[in-house]
């Protein structure tokens, strides 16, 4: 009986002993917190901006679009965080004359790659600022259609038109800049392209003009051009068999729109 008793007591004391370690372990548990900090800090950014595809502006995917009046390419984009990357030089074809009122139709923007070459023109901005502030595009077409080397030097009257302007931008979250149709005037008055209010615009956009589509030129060729952006030439204007110029000047400022 006495080996009994002496076998239940250390069971006893055992039970005793874990009881008083998980109440102390319990307590020794207690959870702590602590914070540390981080930081990311931005500036102006005043690198040039590659030219993008218009129908996916994504700046990771430059493209490189090909200049129809210049072999050498197109000019390089504007300095700055603020800044016009691209527009595309308008080629409105070889044409046969006439005495009627016509109206030509832009080719459309061409790059250089094997698949999906063809895209609407479009001119490209870029806000890399920082400060939300706005800013407004505008063009100008410096004088009219001419050639001083032929007897009939200018295309008087003829009109250069933008419709269907659209903005597009891989940018979330931010309002886009507001678009206008065009009518050029050949004296050189400016006329609005897009506009961003205080707040808009971040970021790099396009304003693209129409679609593509195919047309047959007066050779008889199929040619990819987009309706959006037209000349008009009146019939009554003599026309020589040369060809005939012009140029348009593309200038963004930091003074936001007021639309």
């Amino acid at each position: 009986m006495k080996l009994v008793k002496w076998t239940i007591a250390p069971v006893a004391a055992m039970s005793v002993f874990a009881a008083t370690s998980l109440t102390a372990f319990a307590e020794e548990s207690s959870i702590k917190e602590y914070q540390s900090n981080g930081v990311v800090e931005f500036i102006p950014n005043p690198d040039p901006t590659d030219p993008v595809d218009p129908n996916n502006p994504d700046p990771n995917n430059p493209v490189i679009p090909i200049d129809p009046t210049d072999p050498d390419g197109p000019n390089p984009g504007t300095e700055g965080p603020l800044s016009i990357d691209y527009a595309s030089s308008l080629d409105f074809g070889v044409n046969k004359i006439t005495n009627s009122d016509e109206t030509y139709y832009a080719k459309a923007q061409e790059l250089d790659r094997a698949t999906d070459s063809w895209v609407p023109n479009y001119v490209q901005i870029s806000d890399h600022r920082g400060t939300n502030a706005g800013w407004t595009l505008t063009v100008s077409q410096e004088g009219q259609f001419k050639n001083d080397a032929t007897q009939n030097k200018v295309l008087t009257g003829s009109k250069i038109a933008f419709t269907e302007p659209q903005a597009a931008s891989n940018v979330e979250g931010v309002t886009a800049p507001d678009v206008v149709d065009i009518a050029l005037d050949p004296d050189g008055a400016e006329s609005l392209v897009m506009s961003a209010k205080a707040t808009a615009g971040a970021g790099t956009w396009v304003d693209r003009f129409g679609h593509v589509e195919e047309m047959t030129d007066d050779q008889g060729n199929a040619v990819q051009k987009t309706k959006a952006i037209s000349l008009t030439v009146p019939g009554k204007t003599p026309k020589d068999a040369v060809k005939y110029t012009t140029k348009l000047t593309w200038k963004l400022s930091d003074v936001p729109g007021n639309n």
